[in-house]
């Protein structure tokens, strides 16, 4: 029996539940090329928070050194400003990312957990 890891809950999940909604889904499709999985699967968007100044992400990469770390980056600023029609902002946190940060028990189905 795998114990699942609810969905990250993000500041705009409360503030603005429609848009983090649309946003989480247009994020589901950027992949980190080496695990293939996406960036909401594995938990390596940690924050979102809306305002009338702009959207703002803050996230994590598996590794510290991610080879496609940057690319990953860009991919999500730029799907997320597409959906939510402001300016984004990235901002790289600095959390070690574990495999229990994967979301609804993707880690067990990799056999991570």
């Amino acid at each position: 029996m795998t114990e699942e890891t609810p969905e990250l809950l993000w500041e705009a999940d409360s503030t603005h539940p429609q848009q983090a909604k649309n946003i989480r889904q247009m994020l589901r499709q950027v992949m980190d090329p080496e695990i293939r999985m996406n960036i909401i699967e594995l938990g390596l968007v940690r924050e979102v928070s809306l305002s009338d100044a702009g959207l703002h992400l803050r996230m994590i990469l598996t590794t510290p050194f991610c080879p496609y770390g940057p690319a990953i980056l860009e991919m999500a600023r730029a799907k997320a400003e597409e959906t939510a029609g402001v300016p984004t902002t990235i901002e790289l946190g600095m959390e070690m990312w574990e495999p229990s940060m994967m979301e609804n028990g993707s880690a067990a189905d990799w056999g991570l957990l």
